[in-house]
């Protein structure tokens, strides 16, 4: 498929191009939180939004884009979200929601999906995050700047990315 040949060549070229500052916060400083996430069932709706709920009462400010796949739920319709209709032939996201997403200086970025989705990548590489966090991939390093190995559910790899976030000083 033309499409993500695309895709992979334009999230190699965006990682390469991206001269934002990274560095890691401390977590009490942090204001602006940002969750990337694929939609896969209800159980993760609700633990997603246990986790927004949890950093909202630290008083941070967090916005959310999810990946929807084709004949996938929004539940709820809560969050804002980018579907594969919106990759074009060439390979680019032309999501508005991903596009501002994408722009946004968060301190920290929680990608929270355990297998690993191109798009998301995509997005990851173009980020404007100062810390991005996800779940350990030998072949990912170069996506995140805190990476969690946790082999376990959704909601362990969130509780273990807060924790370590939260340890940051």
């Amino acid at each position: 498929m033309f499409k993500m040949n695309f895709l992979r060549w334009r999230t190699r070229k965006a990682l390469k191009k991206n001269e934002s500052l990274r560095s890691s916060l401390p977590y009490k400083q942090a204001i602006n939180m940002g969750i990337l996430f694929s939609v896969e069932d209800k159980q993760k709706h609700i633990e997603i939004k246990e986790f927004i709920h949890r950093l909202e009462q630290d008083g941070k400010k967090v916005y959310i884009l999810e990946y929807l796949p084709l004949k996938g739920e929004n539940y709820e319709f809560m969050f804002d979200f980018f579907t594969q209709k919106e990759l074009n032939f060439w390979g680019e996201i032309t999501s508005e929601a991903a596009q501002k997403f994408i722009s946004i200086p968060f301190d920290y970025l929680y990608y929270i999906d355990r297998k690993s989705n191109p798009l998301a990548l995509y997005l990851l590489a173009g980020s404007k995050a100062r810390c991005r966090v996800g779940r350990y991939h030998e072949d990912e390093t170069h996506f995140f700047e805190l990476m969690i190995e946790q082999n376990g559910t959704n909601k362990g790899l969130m509780e273990t990315m807060f924790k370590y976030t939260q340890q940051l000083r």
